[in-house]
């Protein structure tokens, strides 16, 4: 004869094996959604300047700063396992031998309307997402990002504390998929069955341009 407390352990051994099994199944549909974003973004406006790039900062170093725009559609990444989407724009550029710098210049987090009460937004904010998300299952124009001109949240430094006149920059846009159950996904480099590579989402190569001398501020006086 079981007693109560095998039976209990029995009842919760096959629930969480229902759970597990459940999970993984929804985790697999993931790979039969997919995903075929594109994009594109430039550069607008560059300035390099010599200062305290953070209030922490302990010496005055050059620092760049970066505005671009953006037009990208990752409305294909929102679908009912997706809990949010983390969008991200790098500026990469050579450095020595065949490695590559890279730094993020922008970040935003993107939530599905039913991850909406997760974000830590205000009662006005969050009244007006759930008004645009009222009536859908997934709010695809969220996935929609039209930027102009916007202003990093983030600029770009280097340990030898100079970034003067690099050559070769591109900005590149990035994604990472939070679902609600399996793992975090990111932006793939190359095809992977229904899941595309970004279509653009690079911009051109510049150079960053010199830094101002005190001769130069003098004659734009």
């Amino acid at each position: 004869m079981y007693n109560s407390l095998t039976r209990i352990q029995n009842v919760f051994g096959f629930f969480t094996t229902v759970a597990f099994v459940l999970s993984a199944f929804i985790a697999v549909t993931d790979f039969y959604n997919p995903r075929t974003t594109k994009g594109s973004i430039a550069a607008q406006n560059v300035q390099v300047v010599k200062g305290r790039p953070h209030y922490y900062s302990s010496k005055k170093e050059e620092y760049a700063i970066i505005k671009f725009s953006l037009d990208a559609d990752i409305s294909s990444l929102f679908h009912w396992n997706t809990k949010s989407v983390f969008v991200y724009v790098t500026a990469e550029w050579p450095s020595s031998g065949n490695s590559t710098n890279t730094a993020v210049i922008w970040d935003s987090i993107i939530t599905n309307p039913s991850a909406d009460h997760l974000l830590n937004i205000g009662p006005a904010s969050l009244k007006k997402l759930k008004k645009s998300a009222a009536g859908k299952s997934i709010d695809k124009s969220r996935g929609l990002l039209k930027l102009k001109n916007q202003k990093p949240k983030y600029q770009i430094t280097h340990p030898s504390g100079k970034i003067a006149e690099v050559e070769d920059v591109t900005l590149k846009l990035h994604y990472n998929v939070q679902p609600w159950v399996g793992l975090l996904t990111w932006d793939m480099p190359e095809e992977l069955g229904l899941w595309k590579p970004v279509e653009g989402g690079v911009s051109p190569a510049f150079t960053l341009p010199r830094l101002k001398s005190k001769d130069d501020k003098a004659r734009n006086k």
